[in-house]
């Protein structure tokens, strides 16, 4: 349980580690890979989501009440919709039994999409630092990427191992060893550290919808940058801010 616990915090850095690097070298301007990953994020995002609910903690429950009851916020069919995925008037072990379904399901749905990104990757070659065509200057790939890659896994695995041996809690929370209880609200509802970010946005903005839409845009906006970017320079490494 630590381990798969500790194992999606480890995911979701790499994850965002790898979204900056391709905002940071202009990796959006191959438009189908960009957006197939923004999918891809989404969706890995609506499975970690449907996985932190599975303890049935109090900080469980709680999120997905919250969380779920967002989408009320949408005009006419909110509140329909809402107990059409809870199964009932509040989140109870229906929710729970669909959340789990989804959480098994999705991770299938993100490896057919990582193998689609993976073609399109394929069509369009991969990105590098300078932006440029490095066709000329190619070396094998094994052994040089090879022994940098094993190297960086098995540092990643090392960092997990001392995470889940001797600090398995620290990147959870307390509240979350205590059994779900519909009488007690928490008094902070928050959720793990790689949603910090949507929980800001929704605080930050009093009203439900203009929350729910700010919190869905912060995220769609990936999808822009393709139409956002006017450089004939790709990566952001030639650009006066980087440079010392």
């Amino acid at each position: 349980r630590y381990l798969h616990a500790n194992g999606a915090s480890m995911f979701f850095i790499c994850l965002f580690l790898h979204v900056g690097r391709g905002m940071y070298y202009g990796s959006y301007t191959f438009m189908e890979t960009w957006n197939i990953g923004v999918i891809l994020l989404f969706a890995v995002m609506a499975t970690a989501f449907m996985g932190y609910v599975l303890p049935w903690g109090q900080m469980s429950f709680w999120g997905a009440t919250v969380i779920t009851n967002l989408l009320s916020a949408i005009p006419y069919i909110g509140t329909t919709l809402v107990e059409w995925i809870w199964g009932g008037f509040s989140v109870d072990k229906a929710t729970l039994t669909r959340f789990f379904a989804f959480h098994f399901i999705l991770p299938f749905i993100i490896a057919a999409l990582v193998i689609v990104h993976l073609l399109f990757l394929h069509e369009t070659g991969s990105n590098n630092p300078t932006g440029l065509n490095s066709d000329a200057d190619k070396i094998p790939f094994h052994p040089y990427y090879t022994i940098k890659d094993i190297l960086g896994v098995l540092m990643m695995v090392l960092f997990l191992m001392t995470l889940v041996l001797f600090f398995p809690d620290l990147l959870g929370d307390p509240d979350n060893y205590m059994p779900a209880n519909p009488l007690n609200t928490p008094p902070h509802i928050k959720p793990e550290w790689y949603f910090l970010f949507a929980y800001a946005i929704l605080r930050s903005i009093p009203n439900k919808l203009g929350g729910v839409l700010a919190l869905i845009l912060s995220i769609l906006i990936l999808a822009l940058l393709p139409f956002l970017h006017t450089s004939k320079q790709r990566s952001l490494m030639f650009r006066p801010i980087t440079q010392t």
